[in-house]
């Protein structure tokens, strides 16, 4: 018999003996427990462990087991009607980064996802960087609310310029970085720039942040400078979120000339431009362009970037790049949110960067998007011919038009049905959008071969 059957039949025994007797009561001894069913002492000692974790026994050391005493009955539900009238209206939207539709069961092919499949982590680096990082002197002492600084030069070097350590703050991944700037530098109230469409992330955290989002139009250079500065005499406002690099979810690069356009006309508005970079890792091979903040000496950037998505969702790591009295103020932010990042996931990072692994990863991870991107595009090109298909040349998704008249909530709900899960273009809209589309992951699903699966399934998908 195997140990793991050995110990789920004596969970069962236990169980079933804990049901006959009455609480304070004492149960065999390990020894007898071992002697009686021919186990292990370690068996035993995990079984009770598990007891005692669910609350059905109570260990005394040099005493024995007993069984615990039993849990009330439930009280009556409480009514907690009158906190509507405390709390008002204000609600946080999530709509824009829920799925309508539910999570997806097991098996569908996931082209809505936002991270790239887990075949593509650097699982074996991660964890070697974690077990140095425990072992660091002072690894688990209180980090600097700034950031270790080894960590914030790393970052620093990353954005380039005239970019040092001073001027990082190290956040818990890019959303948390976002939803700090926005509140630093906005009041409630007040009218936000984002590109039309956006990422739905900064939708969210601006509403929640009691902001009102004004969408700009993108075209295939990503957004334009004119109806930039037409938005910006319209509205008043003085904040722009923008992405310049492989812009999510339509993949656009601002080309050098609008990059200094934008700057120059948020300066002339007086104005912030919060920079979203967290593609900077997620190329296809060709090189980034350096980050709008990398030679911003008056801090009108404030730059946001993260490594959680090159390297792991739990890698919750991102940072902050922005000078003068607004990283002051978003300092204070963060020391009464939460007052600084846990340090051994920061000791990690710092062990990841620094390690000849990353970079091999890198490159590894740069040409299996590359080639991802590729296949999926040949194959709704042969599957979906009618659909006007963007294809980028870094981050995880294609963006897709879809011919007039069409739908993409049906074709969404068509998929699914068929085991195929897409995001439906909406959702990436502060306003009404311009017509139908989808952002299709290419970076989610297994691998190639379930990508040209998927796009023959959305073939049979009537939108």
């Amino acid at each position: 018999m195997s140990e793991s059957s050995t110990y789920d039949g004596l969970i069962a025994t236990l169980r079933a003996l804990l049901s006959t007797m009455a609480p304070g009561e004492r149960l065999p001894s390990s020894r007898d427990l071992v002697e009686q069913h021919r186990i292990s002492p370690a068996t035993v000692a995990r079984a009770i462990a598990l007891l005692a974790a669910e609350g059905a026994v109570v260990t005394r050391p040099g005493s024995g087991t007993y069984v615990a005493p039993r849990p009330r009955q439930p009280a009556a539900r409480a009514d907690t009607g009158w906190q509507t009238v405390a709390l008002t209206d204000r609600t946080v939207d999530t709509r824009s980064v829920i799925d309508d539709l539910g999570p997806p069961p097991e098996g569908t092919i996931r082209f809505d996802g936002g991270y790239p499949h887990d075949s593509l982590r650097p699982t074996a680096a991660l964890g070697a960087a974690l077990s140095r990082a425990g072992r660091r002197p002072g690894a688990w002492d209180r980090a600097p609310a700034a950031g270790l600084a080894t960590l914030r030069s790393l970052f620093a070097t990353s954005a380039g310029g005239t970019v040092t350590a001073d001027d990082v703050l190290v956040t818990a991944g890019g959303q948390s970085a976002l939803s700090m700037a926005l509140r630093a530098v906005a009041a409630p109230g007040s009218p936000i720039l984002v590109e039309s469409p956006t990422y739905p992330g900064v939708v969210a955290a601006a509403r929640a942040a009691g902001l009102r989002p004004v969408p700009v139009p993108v075209d295939g250079d990503g957004l334009r400078p004119g109806l930039l500065s037409d938005a910006f005499a319209m509205t008043g406002a003085r904040v722009l979120y923008c992405q310049p690099n492989f812009h999510n979810p339509t993949g656009a690069v601002l080309p050098p000339q609008r990059r200094r356009e934008i700057v120059d006309i948020a300066r002339a508005a007086g104005a912030f431009v919060i920079e979203d970079d967290f593609s900077r890792f997620l190329t296809h091979g060709r090189t980034v362009p350096a980050p709008l903040a990398a030679d911003d000496r008056d801090g009108t950037v404030v730059h946001v970037t993260s490594l959680t998505k090159p390297a792991a969702p739990s890698l919750r790591i991102g940072a902050i790049v922005a000078r003068g009295p607004v990283m002051a103020r978003i300092r204070a932010v963060r020391l009464v949110d939460d007052a600084f990042i846990a340090r051994p996931l920061q000791e990690a990072a710092v062990e990841l960067l620094t390690s000849p692994a990353w970079d091999r990863h890198l490159r590894g991870l740069a040409a299996a998007l590359r080639d991802r991107c590729r296949v999926l595009a040949d194959a709704l090109g042969r599957e979906r011919p009618e659909w006007t298909v963007t294809l980028p040349e870094g981050g995880l998704h294609l963006w897709a038009a879809l011919p007039a008249g069409s739908s993409e909530q049906r074709l969404a709900l068509a998929a699914r049905k068929l085991g195929v899960a897409v995001n439906p273009g909406r959702k990436f809209f502060a306003a009404e959008p311009p017509g139908a589309f989808v952002r299709l992951s290419f970076a989610a699903a297994a691998d190639t071969a379930e990508l040209v699966t998927g796009a023959r399934l959305l073939a049979q998908a009537d939108a």
